[in-house]
């Protein structure tokens, strides 16, 4: 293994040519090693977007064991390995990159970025979060989705939001039914008004299958498979100093919120939210 590890390494030292190097960083990302993470961070600043797109895909597949040189390499000032950086981390689902995922969702200039970033924040890996945690972090992931979803005006990013935010009311189904109105709502809204009918047309996809997934919570064969699951996946890598830098972060976000945003109750906050409701329950189209 560390001789195989070592030719696809030296290969992807050696290429002297975009498409040799390009397929260089694809064998060395599909043979899966964990050794081949730091190249395959390095690949990420190449001048060579077939690379890092491969780079990404295998750091993807190695999932975790990536998560800490990613993390690290957000703190350089290269952008653009820091936006392929980010697009790993997304896919990859780990709580760790949940703050950058959030910050970078709502505010970063670059489309391509922000959609990576909205789509991260609905594969997060939320069965790995305590308990104590999960709601908080489940909180800002919504909030975040919900803004991009009304307020970002690249369609792409928008369409992501879609996908995010299906998955998360998946997700809260049954342990959040207010907050799983709320996204049905803001379905019901972008359906109606957003005018790319890509958009609406994954909204009555998402709606469809949220429904589905309710339905299915009344069947027994759906809670013994969701059990199934859930004893198939591989426990949490995470320490307890992960989660505590997690929540240190989540509570600095809370403040900041509470200084810059509308207080907590305040009714404008949820004004949009009772238009749309009233509008919902007027005829059994919510369109009308």
């Amino acid at each position: 293994m560390t001789d195989r590890l070592t030719q696809l390494i030296q290969a992807v030292e050696e290429a002297d040519s975009s498409k040799l190097l390009l397929e260089a960083v694809q064998n060395l990302a599909d043979a899966q090693l964990v050794g081949a993470i730091p190249i395959l961070i390095e690949a990420l600043s190449y001048n060579n977007p077939g690379a890092a797109v491969a780079s990404v895909d295998g750091l993807i597949k190695l999932g975790n064991p990536a998560v800490p040189a990613l993390l690290e390499l957000l703190d350089m000032h290269n952008y653009t390995a820091r936006s392929w950086a980010i697009r790993a981390l997304a896919g990859i689902g780990d709580p760790r990159g949940l703050i950058t995922l959030l910050g970078v969702a709502t505010a970063d200039f670059a489309m391509s970025v922000r959609r990576a970033a909205v789509k991260g924040l609905g594969m997060m890996k939320w069965r790995w979060f305590p308990d104590e945690l999960r709601e908080m972090a489940q909180e800002e992931a919504l909030d975040a989705l919900l803004f991009v979803a009304q307020q970002d005006e690249e369609w792409v990013v928008r369409y992501a939001a879609v996908v995010g935010l299906e998955a998360l009311a998946i997700t809260i189904a049954n342990k959040l039914p207010t907050w799983r109105s709320e996204i049905q709502v803001q379905f019901n809204l972008m359906g109606c008004n957003d005018e790319v009918l890509a958009i609406r047309a994954r909204v009555w996809l998402a709606q469809q299958r949220l429904q589905q997934r309710l339905q299915q919570t009344y069947t027994s064969n759906f809670d013994i498979s969701q059990k199934s699951s859930a004893v198939q996946e591989k426990e949490s890598p995470l320490t307890s100093d992960d989660w505590q830098n997690i929540l240190n972060h989540l509570y600095e976000m809370k403040n900041e919120e509470r200084l810059s945003a509308v207080s907590e109750g305040d009714p404008r906050r949820f004004q949009d939210l009772a238009a749309a409701i009233g509008q919902t329950f007027s005829k059994d189209n919510p369109c009308n």
